[in-house]
């Protein structure tokens, strides 16, 4: 019979395998039981494998073999494509060597202060694990110095090139001893001919490890497809969401612009959606996945870059709005569920006409999906009043519904209205089903993007408007759409809030700090109108005083919302913003005139001035 290797028999120092004794370690994973080997001898290594293959350990752990505890000066650096990938690699870094306690592990990324970082490194820190823009960053500032680095981790380096980063690496490389001096280890989750070429130029006489099939990280998940016309999309994810059955769900995307489309639409469908892409601060990150965690965010909305090193166990669905470019990406966007052994679900929307990318999939992963139709607006009303009266009984046996029966009762008799009318009419209600809408008939729903620009091209305002179309609907294309007026039918309230264009806000951030802060459920939230340092929502009626305090302390794109009631300009003499809502009311309807003012080309050309000076 065959021996199973532990970690014990990969002759690891004793303080380090005690500390992955205490943690739980003991069996390697493939990926560590032949990495390990080859680093402790001090062997390059190139591996190929995938996220959540226990690469960490395979380069953290004999990386500490190699760390002189009593010198204090980097000797080991860690480059990682993304922030959070950054801190969890760190993180687990730590662990490792909690009986080694002179080894200092300092994270640098971008998006985040200089101050605690560069005095991480002043104390002596062995171990960086950074991006490499922070990392270029630091060296030119004087504060990193990588000339006794003797360890050097490349890590999910085939990201980290097509990010943008390969003249990063290059300069990181060229300030700490050359290849052959040092031990480099590569790990990619696909060996294109860029990756091997980064191999050979950095990388001596390296051992390639490869393991763990592309298919190997979807066993777990029920991986299934459907066809859904481009500009059905929105209403189809909005009906699958509606009927999951699964915790949390995260949403891939292609860009930017569509992360925050799509949560803003699903925000004003119930749902607590966020987005997250390369272009969000790292505390407004930290704050999205903490709430994903925590069970007060359910939808997450995500480009591929910004979802890398993403571990959330609540994400029992993986939704692909849209097909990744590229095939490998699948598997990374998939394998953000069933982690661990943990079963999963996930779905891919194709056009009719991307069918073509379904056979390139399966082909990939050795796996056939499994095609599925998605839920009509009548099974997803279905589902949630199945799901509410399965939650009756419960209720019964509480008891104290004297008063209702007496209601109930009294109501029959009054209006000659059948209890069964009257519990049907209820449930609907619950269920937020108030009936066929003229928007339905319309067939309305896209969100809809309009900027104001004044007469010398400058930005005045730009507006989002996304309706609910109990299913059908897509994104805009960019194509103009006729102006609406600034009170929508049934948004009564108009609210300012302190953060706009020059902050670069999107929509779906303020959508989401106001759901998710203030407690107010997307359907009730209107138009949305960005102007350069403030914007105006609407919302269906009053927040609560304890509402809109929690929401005015929260922070969108580094400021903090401070909402309150609008009122209209004020008066230039107290500091107003007329010069932020100038042209404002060109070409809208006659209840804008409350913002309207008379501003010359001059003071549009002196805001102009303002935004090259302030580099925005």
């Amino acid at each position: 019979m065959e021996t199973m290797t532990t970690f014990a028999d990969l002759n690891l120092p004793e303080n380090v395998l005690s500390a992955i004794t205490e943690m739980g370690f003991e069996t390697p994973t493939p990926i560590q039981e032949q990495a390990i080997p080859h680093l402790l001898e001090g062997r390059d290594i190139v591996g190929i494998a995938q996220t959540g293959t226990g690469k960490t350990a395979a380069f953290g752990l004999p990386m500490l073999a190699h760390i002189d505890p009593g010198f204090n000066a980097v000797q080991a650096i860690v480059l990682a494509p993304t922030r959070e990938l950054a801190m969890q690699s760190a993180t687990a870094i730590e662990s490792f060597a909690a009986h080694m306690p002179k080894v200092k592990v300092v994270t640098v990324y971008g998006g985040a202060s200089y101050t605690p970082q560069i005095k991480g490194l002043k104390s002596g820190a062995q171990v960086v694990v950074g991006t490499p823009g922070r990392v270029i960053d630091l060296i030119e500032k004087g504060a990193l110095k990588l000339n006794n680095v003797s360890v050097l981790v490349l890590d999910e380096a085939d990201e980290m090139l097509r990010m943008g980063f390969a003249e990063d690496v290059e300069t990181i490389a060229a300030s700490m001893p050359e290849s052959g001096k040092r031990i480099t280890a590569l790990f990619s989750a696909t060996m294109p001919d860029f990756i091997q070429r980064v191999a050979d130029q950095h990388l001596t006489d390296p051992v390639r490890i490869e393991v763990a099939r592309q298919s190997s990280t979807v066993e777990n998940i029920h991986q299934t497809y459907a066809v859904v016309p481009f500009k059905h999309k929105l209403g189809a994810l909005g009906r699958v969401l509606a009927t999951r059955d699964e915790d949390a769900a995260i949403v891939f995307v292609r860009t930017r612009v569509d992360a925050d489309e799509v949560a803003v639409d699903m925000a004003t469908r119930g749902f607590t959606a966020a987005a997250i892409s390369g272009d969000v601060s790292q505390n407004e990150r930290e704050r999205i996945v903490s709430r994903l965690r925590d069970g007060s965010l359910d939808v997450l909305v995500a480009t591929d870059v910004a979802a890398r090193g993403l571990d959330v166990e609540r994400i029992g669905l993986v939704i692909n709005f849209d097909v990744p470019r590229e095939t490998e990406a699948y598997v990374h966007r998939v394998g953000r569920t069933g982690r661990a052994g943990r079963a999963g679900r996930s779905l891919t929307f194709f056009t009719p006409k991307e069918q073509f990318r379904l056979r390139q999939i399966e082909k990939l992963t050795g796996t056939k999906m499994e095609e599925i139709v998605i839920p009509s607006p009548r099974e997803v009303s279905e589902f949630r009043a199945r799901r509410l009266v399965s939650l009756m009984p419960d209720r019964i046996e509480l008891g104290r519904l004297e008063l209702y029966y007496d209601l109930l009762h009294e109501i029959r008799h009054t209006t000659e209205i059948e209890v069964e009318d009257i519990a049907a009419a209820l449930l609907a209600h619950a269920i937020g089903d108030k009936g066929p809408s003229q928007e339905e008939r319309r067939g309305a729903g896209k969100i809809r993007r309009e900027e104001e620009i004044d007469d010398d091209g400058n930005f005045v305002a730009a507006s989002f408007e996304a309706g609910r179309d109990g299913g059908k609907g897509g994104r805009a294309k960019g194509a103009k759409r006729p102006s609406a007026p600034r009170i929508s039918s049934g948004f009564s309230r108009r609210y300012r809030v302190e953060v706009g264009k020059r902050d670069g806000v999107k929509p779906g951030a303020i959508v989401g700090a106001i759901t998710g802060e203030g407690g107010v459920n997307g359907a009730d939230l209107g138009r949305i109108d960005i102007y350069p340092t403030f914007s105006l929502v609407e919302l269906s009626g009053e927040l609560s005083e304890k509402a809109a305090s929690k929401i005015s302390k929260a922070f969108v794109s580094g400021r903090q919302l401070r909402i309150k009631e609008d009122t209209g300009p004020r008066p230039a003499a107290e500091g107003g913003d007329r010069g932020d809502r100038r042209g404002a009311s060109r070409g809208r309807s006659a209840d804008r005139s409350a913002h309207k003012g008379s501003f010359s080309k001059s003071s549009a050309k002196s805001g102009k001035k303002f935004k090259k000076r302030s580099g925005r």
